[in-house]
């Protein structure tokens, strides 16, 4: 696998995206690039501010699982965005996933899904996740990150550690340059979430239906330490999940919840 270029993924960002950036940190090693840019101190009101590494040694996924990180064989990024105050994060997390998936299929990668409300996936296996966290006080000013995770070329050794089904890119066509896949990751969810934050959730719900996995299929929905089996319905208009349960339809918006189809 090639290593990743600042230079080259630079160039690849359209100048608006290029404009937009406030830093670019690119490491060799780090614990996750989610907390490194939550600690970060090079940071202003303003500006997207970006973290990659060719490896993590404590990559995290949602629900404080641990993401497989090996050296040079995926992408591991993370955006930071500095906000007054943070709206809809559950949306921001679905929008991400969709910026996501029009990167992969504007690189020639088709049968890509999303998977509510985080989870990329071709053929029901996971190929990728999105992981948002914030800090902030209820008076200063929020870091509101979006985590990203893509298995490029996962070696199948390493892979057995993953406790679910997973795939990855180079079973299904991957792009010849992990620096060209960077770029375009990057571009597509910088200029989705600036969108976002204009529009809000609802300019991107049709996309939305037509990448939802889930969507008029039985799943079964884990709160604690009950489960439940009802049909999912797509999202409403903050991305909250629809299930439909005894002829109603509930609203789903825990982070905590664990989701899972039913054939």
């Amino acid at each position: 696998m090639e290593r990743l270029d600042e230079q080259q993924i630079r160039g690849g960002l359209p100048v608006t995206v290029s404009e937009a950036l406030g830093s670019f940190t690119l490491l060799r090693e780090v614990d996750s690039t989610n907390r490194f840019l939550l600690e970060f101190d090079g940071i202003g009101a303003s500006g997207v501010h970006v973290c990659m590494a060719e490896t993590q040694s404590a990559g995290r996924g949602r629900r404080g699982r641990p993401w497989i990180s090996p050296m040079g064989t995926n992408l591991y990024l993370s955006i930071l965005r500095v906000h007054a105050r943070p709206s809809n994060v559950q949306g921001l997390s679905l929008v991400a996933g969709i910026a996501v998936a029009r990167a992969l299929q504007s690189l020639g990668v088709r049968g890509i899904a999303l998977k509510w409300p985080n989870d990329i996936q071709i053929g029901g296996e996971k190929l990728g996740g999105v992981l948002i966290e914030m800090s902030g006080t209820a008076t200063g000013p929020w870091r509101v990150v979006t985590g990203i995770g893509i298995n490029v070329a996962m070696p199948a050794d390493i892979g057995d550690a993953i406790d679910q089904p997973w795939t990855d890119l180079a079973s299904h066509g991957a792009p010849a340059s992990r620096n060209q896949l960077a770029a375009r990751v990057l571009s597509e969810v910088i200029m989705a979430e600036a969108q976002f934050g204009a529009a809000g959730f609802e300019a991107f719900r049709r996309d939305w239906d037509g990448l939802d996995v889930l969507r008029n299929r039985r799943v079964a929905v884990q709160e604690a330490s009950r489960t439940r089996q009802g049909t999912a319905r797509g999202v409403d208009a903050d991305g909250a999940l629809m299930v439909e349960i005894d002829g109603q339809r509930e609203r789903i918006v825990s982070a905590d919840i664990s989701l899972r189809a039913l054939g």
